[in-house]
Order: structure tokens, then sequence, then C-alpha cells
């Protein structure tokens, strides 16, 4: 058999998925295990969008249909966006697709040729710099650090781009930091990307799940109307993650490209998840910031929980529902300190290097489960603390 390609070799899995196979192993031996590991809301869809799913299928709403999407949810999405992120989109800019990864996959694709560079945030979500090594692009981290409180350092940024750099990777609230950047980070953001006429994929699939203040989208300061695609989607505002249900909201060249691609892939999205859709966005019962303010409360307790674990230093996140746990006072390793949560205290947690080098001091918790559930977690971790407690007497 001839080799595969190329392309192949420098592409990189998720570390979620590898522990949460790991994980569903030990269940089936029998063993209680607690997952913290998946981005995954413990939520289901709102009643009203189950039966708008119904209806559509008892319509025979299950056809081929637009390659771009329903214009009525298309519609839908440019309102939304409007109502929420004070954005001026028309429905002519927004393409719908089967989950925020393959939007992201083809807005890379639709831009990048072999050589170009990407600057993306380090750690960050897996994809970014996997999907852009697999067009035979160039991947260019920026560093989130510590000492940055988390946050983009423009000067790093602005001394990596080059006369290569096409495309700058922007994810607020963060995958895997839950960090929400700030409003002068983004302007600054926005100045760089102008002034060397950088496409911004913003990254926005968290923007519904802040804690502190309105939500700023990269597409609102002035010149990124035309230079910015957002990629959002229904599974974490709205707790439909196997729904498969993402979009790209991009300038009209782009926008036209994404379709061209969808034509030559997916033909167009399950035609009656996109009325179920349509429900989701009217959120009529407010289920979104209901969700919200529970993932509030779990935060809090999550947070404050985690911080008594010896040697262990928690930030509490603006945004999304991560815990990002700095474990280097403990002297050992995330990937042990995973191991053993996993294996001795039956707790699924993701060690921070699986989102970039610069989270090798780190574990991420999704706390996208019950208080009680998070309660037994921290009482399990604190139960094995001893494994790394000895090695800092």
């Amino acid at each position: 058999m001839r080799s595969l390609a190329a392309r192949m070799s420098v592409m990189s899995g998720e570390g979620a998925l590898s522990v949460f196979a790991r994980a569903r192993e030990l269940e089936r031996q029998g063993r209680s295990i607690i997952h913290l590991e998946l981005g995954e809301p413990d939520f289901h869809p709102a009643e009203p969008v189950n039966e708008a799913l119904k209806q559509a299928i008892a319509d025979g709403k299950d056809r081929y249909c637009s390659v771009a999407g329903l214009p009525a949810l298309r519609q839908a999405i440019a309102d939304y966006l409007g109502e929420t992120r004070g954005l001026s989109v028309s429905p002519a800019n927004v393409v719908v697709a089967p989950g925020c990864k393959i939007a992201l996959f083809f807005a890379l694709m639709a831009l990048l040729d072999a050589g170009d560079e990407v600057l993306y945030p380090d750690p960050g979500f897996p994809g970014f710099a996997s999907i852009t090594l697999g067009f035979g692009a160039v991947a260019v981290p920026f560093t989130l650090s510590a000492r940055n409180q988390l946050q983009p350092d423009l000067d790093e940024i602005a001394a990596k781009i080059t006369p290569r750099t096409k495309v700058l990777i922007a994810n607020s609230p963060s995958n895997p930091t839950g960090v929400v950047y700030h409003d002068e980070v983004q302007r600054q953001l926005a100045q760089l990307a102008v002034k060397h006429d950088l496409v911004v994929i913003s990254d926005e699939i968290y923007a519904r799940i802040t804690y502190a203040g309105p939500y700023l989208s990269m597409m609102r300061y002035p010149g990124m109307q035309d230079r910015t695609v957002i990629i959002d989607g229904f599974s974490k505002s709205f707790a439909m993650t196997g729904w498969r249900l993402g979009y790209a909201v991009a300038p009209l060249k782009i926008a036209a490209a994404l379709e061209m691609l969808a034509v030559n892939s997916y033909t167009c999205v399950a035609e009656f998840s996109q009325y179920a859709a349509i429900e989701a966005l009217k959120d009529r019962g407010n289920a979104t910031p209901r969700m919200v303010q529970q993932f509030a409360m779990r935060r809090e307790q999550f947070v404050r929980d985690l911080n008594g674990v010896p040697g262990w230093r928690c930030q509490s996140p603006a945004g999304a529902f991560y815990a990002w746990v700095n474990i280097a006072d403990t002297g050992v390793s995330a990937e042990e300190i995973c191991r053993i949560l996993l294996e001795d205290a039956g707790v699924a947690a993701i060690p921070g290097a699986a989102f970039g080098s610069a989270g090798a001091d780190y574990i991420r918790f999704s706390f996208a489960s019950s208080r009680e559930t998070l309660r037994e977690a921290v009482d399990r971790i604190q139960a094995v603390s001893s494994a790394w407690q000895k090695t800092t007497v």
C-alpha cells in the first residue's frame, strides 16, 4: 500500500478525547469516573427546541436544502448577533456548517496557501495548529502566560508578524484558560490586523458564557468588519453538542469560498436540525442565561475548592466553563497528576500541554457538572493529593 499524505504526519488529535477514551475503558471495568475532561454542558436543549425538531420531521423537513443554510436560519443568526453582540451582519455573510470544527477547518482551507503563517494562542484549542499544519502552512504560537494574566502579549504578537503572516486566531472566552480578552487588548489586536492586512479568525463559541460585563466581539472594532471570520455554534450556549451545528460569519468573498467548500463536501446541514436551531436562537424561556447562572455558581464553588488542594493555584475564569489550574508548586508533572487523578481517584482531567507547550504546568477541568459532582471530585482529589505532597516536603 502506498504511504498516506504527508499532512497526516503533522496533524494531531485532542488530549480530551484520549482521556475520555481511557475513562470510558475504566468505566467498563466497573470503576466510578467523574468526567471533567470534556467541554460538554450537562444541560440539554430547551424543550421548545426538541419540539421544533419533532415538528420539522413530522412536516417532512428532511430534504436537501440551501448549501449555506436555510435562509430563515441565516437571518435568525444575523438577528441574534445583532441582539447579543451589537453586530450588523447580513444573512449573506452567514454559512451554516455541521459543527464549529468544520467551519474552522474550511475557513483555514479557504485562506491558506503552503508557507503562509498563522498566529494562534498557546495554550489554545489543539485544532488551531493541527489544521494549519495540515494545509502546509506555518503555525506560529503566541503565549498566554500568567505574568500577563493569560491575556495575549501584544508586543510578542507584533514581533512575530512577518510578510508571510496571513491569519491571526483569537479565542475569547478562551479554551482552555477561561480568559476573556480585555477591550484594549482586542482593540490593539484589531489595529495590528489592519496595519498588516491580516484576517482574524475569532473563535466565539463561548461568547454567551461570560460572568462579568457584556461580550465584545472582534468584529466590532474599526476596520474589522471586512477582515473577521467569526466561528460560533450551538454546542456550548444552547447545550446542543451532539447536534453538530455551527456557523461562520465572514466577509462575502470568504463566505462564498466556504459555500464552495460545502458544495464539495457535506452539501448541506440536516434540514430538520436547522429548524430546531431557529427555535434555539429565540430562547423564549431564557434557557441560556439560566444555564450561565448555574455555571457561575459552580465556578465560585469549584475554584475555591481547587485552591484548597495542596500545591494548586487557580484564578477564577471570566468566561467559558473551565478551571485552569497551575500545579507547578507540586513539583510533579501535569501528566503524572492527571494519571493519578484518573487511575486512583476516578477523576478525568486534561494535562495542560495538550493545549500547547505553554500549558505544561497546568491542568484543565470542566465545571460543566453539578455542584454535588464537583464537590465529590474535589474530595477525591484531596484523598490522593498525598501522592504529590510528598515531593514538596
